[in-house]
Order: structure tokens, then sequence, then C-alpha cells
């Protein structure tokens, strides 16, 4: 991976990240943080990954954040200087989830040995 793309991604994952913070107040939001973001080789496309606290509200929050791409996308072309802003696309990070079910699974494994030795 370039250097330059690389730097490209943290720009626009800090840059998002503040839109969301100041730009994007609504209280159905929630708690949503920016974990990843991947640019294309040309950098006109953007995976935007984002983690929201409340897992039975991902799905909603997912739509709003959709339909709110364009304006997101808008104050981010005011932040940053590029020839073109890339379009951005949301996806749900489900990383922490993995992780979780990960846990559950090594202590129900330890769990389990426990009790096999007893």
């Amino acid at each position: 991976m370039s250097i330059r793309k690389e730097k490209i991604e943290h720009l626009i994952k800090e840059e998002l990240s503040l839109i969301f913070l100041h730009k994007l107040q609504d209280p159905q939001f929630g708690l949503v943080t920016i974990t990843n973001v991947a640019v294309s080789p040309d950098i006109r496309v953007a995976k935007v990954y984002i983690s929201v606290f409340e897992k039975e509200n991902r799905e909603a929050i997912l739509e709003k954040v959709t339909e709110l791409k364009g304006f997101i996308r808008g104050q981010l072309a005011q932040k940053i200087k590029l020839r073109h802003t890339p379009e951005l696309n949301f996806f749900i990070d489900d990383t922490l989830d993995y992780v979780e079910k990960m846990e559950d699974l090594f202590k129900k494994l330890h769990d389990d040995d426990k009790q096999s030795d007893e």
C-alpha cells in the first residue's frame, strides 16, 4: 500500500470523525465511531466502517447515515483538499462482535475444562 493512500485514509477517518461529532448531532445516532476507512487505488471510492454502540439500532443508524451520505461528502470536501472527494460507502464494522463471540467461546471452553477436571 502506498504511503499517500495511507495518509489519505487516515485524514478521511479523522475528518469524518469530526463531522460526526460536530455536524451530525442527531440523538438518534447515539455513540457512532469511525473504525476504519479504506480507499480504492484511484481514491474515487472510500469504504467507511462504523461501529455503533447500540446493537439493536445498527441497521436504522446505517440507513440514516446512508441517507446523509451526500451531506457528509460535502462537509468532507470542504475539509480536505483533494482533486476528487471520494464517494463514501458506509458499512457496519462487526469486528467487536466477532471478538466478543470468540471470548465467549474461550470462556465456555475454559469452564468445560474446569468441570472435566473436577
